[in-house]
This record gives C-alpha cells, structure tokens and sequence, in this order.
C-alpha cells in the first residue's frame, strides 16, 4: 500500500454493504443477485457513458477530481470500493479511477488543452446520468459531449 500512495493519491473506501449476495439466515444458503439492467425490453450488464469536457477547468487537481468523482458516483447511486488518482508532471494532468461495487469510474485529463475524458460504468440500479450535472458544477465545462454504449447486451 505504501507504495500506491508514494506514486499518487490513493484513497480507500471499503464500506461494509459492498456485497452481491444476500443472505436469509445463518447457515442458510445465499440468494445471488442479478445486476443486469431492463430498459425498454432490452436487456443488458449496463450503462457506459463516454463523456468529454471540453473547456474544463480544475484538471490538474487530484483531491479536486477525487471529490468530484466520488460526489457523482454516489449521486447515481453507486457504491465506492477503492480510488487511485495519479498527477503527471510537467503539464499536470491526472489519471484516475474509482473502482465501485456496481463497475466502474476513469478520468484522464489534459489541463494544457482544457480538456477531460470520463467513462462511468454502473449496472443494477444506478443512473450514471445523475452524475452529469455535479461533473459540470466541479469542472465548468463549456461543452460537455456524451455517448452511452449498453454494455453485455443479451439476446
């Protein structure tokens, strides 16, 4: 662990709840929960979301990003594991991840160019759109472009 922090910002979250089985009673058998997402007849593992700000700002700050990811990720309803955030020198970028019990959320930023690209992965019951407007409050892009992908489709 000593090293993950001595080469960037890492942060952990464990929360007890982050499990994917339920269980009635001691010595009962566990139910397993299915997080694949329905959405209009389709069924599917779940929502990625491509996102690119455009005129960013706040791009070269680790704790910044970090607490701006994980108020997204807990505004779609997501559940942190663990985040790592790394700070590149000498143009100050950042590439990050928090890893959450539903999939995932990445950032890598080019502060020089004002720019930044994010994936928010969740399935279950999560809704990566939540995450948008508080994405936007923390880094005031001027332009935001959004592309979802649904991720395991079946059938």
């Amino acid at each position: 662990m000593d090293s993950l922090v001595r080469l960037g910002m890492d942060s952990d979250t464990l929360p007890s709840n982050a499990q994917n089985t339920t269980h009635a009673s001691a010595g009962s058998v566990s139910e397993t929960k299915d997080y694949f997402v329905e959405r209009n007849g389709v069924r599917f593992a779940g929502t990625h979301l491509i996102i690119d700000l455009w005129g960013a700002t706040n791009l070269d700050d680790p704790a910044h990003i970090d607490a701006v990811l994980r108020e997204a990720a807990i505004a779609s309803g997501a559940t942190i594991l663990h985040g790592h955030f790394h700070h590149f020198s000498p143009n100050g970028g950042v590439s990050g991840v928090l890893v959450l019990a539903e999939s995932h959320v990445s950032i890598h930023t080019w502060p020089e160019r004002d720019y930044a690209a994010l994936d928010i992965f969740v399935c279950g019951d999560c809704d990566p759109y939540k995450a948008i407007p508080l994405l936007k409050t923390g880094f005031l892009p001027e332009r935001v472009q959004l592309a979802e992908h649904k991720r395991g489709m079946v059938g």
